[in-house]
């Protein structure tokens, strides 16, 4: 007796699975998970994805990270106003598959096009590559240019035979992930940290003084200890908690904008992008003034 026909996204996800990459399920229609802890969550198990699809018609993510992939996402403009910088318009530039040609050309190397390769519902592509054996790579956002981002470790892509917004994620070419090229490696690896040392925090050793230390100490680790995909968002969270001790007249701005830089240094942030960062965090903490009970 014949079997039934599968649900469309659940044959997808089993392809998925089937090449060795770990899926979950995003909320039908769109891109978001629909589970929690989803990394920890995507499997290969035939069983445990026939069972979650068969209850709905998911959208298929697929953990970058447990895969081993590197998928590169070349995107496509968000309407007129999403225009290229002046350095890729001069040359005729208007795609992330564009942006990705030119720095194929300009490290004369070729187009990492013999890969399996997806076509987005917005008409973007997904290159997937495999990452370099013992190396965890991580996720970037433009680094190799305007409309060229890439996830990695972090991360997930939608699979093919998803629908957002009524359009389909494709199969354009069916072959295996190729290894990620050497030479994007190097490009997409990220500059080695300047040398650990600790933030010197100068307060007083009082009762009040060791609260305020403890403090600052902490937001300083929310800053050192943040994800790499997470570091600017930290940032601006410990600027904003301590901001508001700043504005109760319990730190100096100037002292705690140099903390803050120094911490942001230690992760690899640089010093323009992170006093930009602090003083908007210190002036949205400045609107909830604190002051620590004596």
């Amino acid at each position: 007796m014949p079997q039934p026909a599968r649900p469309a996204q659940m044959a997808s996800a089993l392809d998925a699975a089937a090449r060795g990459w770990h899926v979950f399920p995003l909320i039908p229609g769109d891109k978001r998970p629909a589970v929690r802890a989803w990394e920890e969550r995507a499997t290969t198990d035939p069983e445990r994805i026939t069972h979650c699809w068969a209850s709905g018609p998911y959208n298929i993510g697929v953990a970058t990270g447990p895969s081993g992939l590197v998928v590169l996402d070349l995107d496509t403009p968000k309407g007129e106003q999403d225009t290229p910088p002046a350095e890729w318009a001069s040359r005729g530039i208007s795609t992330g598959e564009d942006v990705l040609g030119a720095v194929c050309e300009q490290h004369a190397q070729p187009y990492p096009h013999q890969t399996h390769t997806v076509r987005t519902g917005r008409g973007g592509i997904h290159l997937y590559l495999t990452s370099p054996a013992g190396e965890e790579m991580r996720n970037t956002a433009g680094k190799l240019g305007w409309k060229v981002d890439t996830r990695a470790a972090g991360g997930y892509v939608v699979g093919a035979g998803s629908i957002v917004n009524g359009r389909t994620y494709t199969v354009i070419h069916d072959a295996p992930a190729a290894p990620l090229p050497g030479w994007l490696a190097q490009l997409l690896r990220p500059a080695p940290l300047p040398p650990q040392q600790p933030v010197t925090v100068p307060l007083a050793t009082d009762r009040h003084g060791a609260y305020l230390r403890r403090a600052v100490k902490d937001e300083l680790a929310r800053v050192t200890r943040s994800p790499d995909d997470g570091h600017n968002n930290a940032l601006y969270l410990a600027s904003v908690a301590l901001g508001q001790l700043v504005a109760g007249g319990e730190l100096a701005e100037h002292d705690v904008t140099e903390w803050l830089a120094a911490a942001a240094a230690q992760v690899g942030q640089s010093d323009r992008e992170a006093r930009r960062t602090i003083a908007s965090g210190l002036r949205a903490g400045a609107r909830r003034p604190r002051q620590v009970a004596a």
